[in-house]
């Protein structure tokens, strides 16, 4: 008998490629086509749940613009995904559709990247929205200012809608982030799903 495990479910969701393919081309001019990928990792090449995503327009996917690890965490009804730069990214490139580049991992050096961290709350089944966390400390240099992040995010098992801001930190004004709305992706592909379920017995049962 399978138990029920919020943490499971929330990765569940959280895997998949996503595409704002409609978006961009219902208005070219405002928004590129970009693909986001969030790949659950094998338990034994982390020890735990953790995630490789990247994000890439779709004309250069093997030149992403950016790429993370996430460790998973659940918490006092939070979903916590926390962020880890890679020292050398460029090595996985391209993991978002060729998983096996992943085993570079293990090669790598990552450092958490503190107060970066996105917390999310099921606002109904397998619905989520999240925010970085609280107090302002993740933080951007964006052509020479000091910013911090402001990212809105929601998600559920077919779509991910998202929003970043960078706000300078000496006059809070909005220094970059787009000025169209939020960014419109559609889920194209479940990823990993069996991968997850083999995590059931490792984590701690709420």
């Amino acid at each position: 008998m399978l138990h029920h495990i919020p943490l499971l479910d929330f990765a569940k969701t959280l895997a998949g490629k996503y595409s704002n393919k409609t978006q961009a081309e219902k208005n070219p001019r405002y928004f590129a086509h970009i693909n986001i990928y969030y790949r659950p990792l094998d338990w034994s090449i982390l020890d735990g749940p953790w995630f490789y995503s990247e994000q890439s327009y779709d004309f250069t996917p093997w030149n992403p613009y950016k790429q993370a690890i996430h460790r998973l965490i659940h918490f006092e009804n939070t979903f916590i995904v926390e962020n880890y730069s890679l020292e050398s990214p460029e090595r996985i490139a391209g993991s978002g559709f060729k998983p096996e580049l992943l085993k570079e991992l293990k090669k790598q050096k990552f450092c958490k990247r503190y107060g970066c961290s996105m917390h999310f709350k099921e606002i109904k089944n397998m619905h989520y929205k999240g925010n970085v966390e609280p107090g302002n400390k993740c933080l951007i240099n964006r052509e020479g200012k000091i910013t911090y992040l402001i990212s809105k995010i929601e998600l559920n098992e077919k779509a991910w809608e998202s929003l970043d801001e960078g706000i300078d930190t000496a006059t809070d004004k909005k220094i970059w982030g787009s000025e169209h709305g939020e960014l419109k992706f559609q889920k194209v592909q479940s990823i990993g799903i069996n991968l997850i379920e083999n995590w059931q017995n490792k984590l701690s049962i709420d």
